[in-house]
């Protein structure tokens, strides 16, 4: 199956800076994929490049077969953009604004009508066409941002922090419109920092750090990587301060975070009997355990797993 998405050796430099060392990936016809990584990982350099608003100092990048060098009006054309960030123009309204970028993309009568009222109707923003968009919610903006992005019907989105900024409310809004989309068959690349919405919504998730990929695979597999020890879930009677005096004590021991009355700790070995050591050292310290419990571990914590052993913190 031919890649709608192809990143080949994508190198971006700024001066000295480099910002994208050598990324390379592919993404298959109605697959949605995650894009992680800390700030100045370069994710949004490496988007702005698909795109087309930058340009590769290295590499290349192909869009539905169209090399992005050699002919960026036929990417752009089978290309959604979706920034981080939205322009509100003064005074202009949301229908305004949907029917100027359809004119802009080549629409006319009837047609630039017919398509506005199909992404008015997807993204549920139809209550907010008479509203100014200085006016309009993170929310209501980010919906009315993803309607311009298909006005076009692309085949390709690339969504840049989509979510960012959204209430919870707005964000399962958000989320579900992605799942239709990919449902949909569309090809996606979305950039977040909330990585549980990327693991509900991506089929795989792309890791990048200081320009590199450091993980191209499902978060599943990320997960259950077996060099990653475990996470118990310990809660004890009391102030938690004596379980961190043993985590400190102990080697293979470490402190995740605190919970209600305990703590997350990871154990370097999820073996039974490596478990049931520790837990009878902390007994036998006299520490009042209530609840042992191994956790299922967190995308969170594969994430900063990925960022130690770069050496990223």
């Amino acid at each position: 199956m031919t890649p709608m998405v192809e990143v080949e050796g994508l190198v971006r430099r700024f001066g000295k800076l480099e910002a994208v060392r050598g990324i390379s990936f592919s993404i298959a016809p109605g697959q949605a994929l995650g894009f992680v990584g800390p700030n100045g990982a370069g994710k949004t350099t490496t988007l702005r490049t698909m795109a087309t608003l930058d340009t590769p100092t290295q590499g290349h990048v192909r869009i539905c077969g169209h090399d992005t060098l050699e002919e960026p009006e036929a990417a752009r054309r089978r290309i959604g953009w979706m920034p981080d960030t939205t322009g509100a123009y003064p005074h202009m309204t949301a229908s305004e604004y949907l029917d100027f970028f359809a004119r802009a993309h080549g629409f006319r009568g009837e047609e630039r009508r017919r398509r506005v009222a199909e992404v008015v109707e997807f993204t549920e923003t139809g209550d907010l066409l008479d509203r100014e968009m200085k006016t309009l919610s993170k929310g209501m903006g980010q919906r009315l941002c993803l309607a311009r992005a298909l006005i076009h019907d692309p085949d390709v989105l690339l969504l840049d922090e989509p979510a960012a900024g959204l209430d919870p409310k707005a964000r399962v809004e958000f989320k579900r419109l992605v799942r239709l989309l990919a449902a949909e068959g569309k090809t996606l690349l979305v950039s977040s920092h909330i990585l549980s919405e990327l693991e509900e919504t991506c089929d795989s998730l792309l890791f990048i750090v200081e320009g590199r990929v450091v993980h191209h695979g499902s978060a599943a597999a990320l997960k259950t990587a077996t060099d990653a020890g475990v996470v118990v879930a310990v809660q004890v009677m009391g102030e938690p301060d004596a379980l961190r005096a043993f985590a400190r004590s102990n080697p293979g021991v470490e402190v995740m975070d605190a919970i209600a009355h305990g703590l997350r700790l990871r154990f370097e070995s999820g073996e039974p009997d490596f478990l049931a050591e520790m837990l009878g050292r902390m007994v036998r310290d006299g520490i009042r355990v209530v609840d042992f419990r191994r956790e299922e571990r967190r995308l969170e914590d594969a994430f900063i797993d990925v960022l130690r052993a770069t050496g990223t913190r």
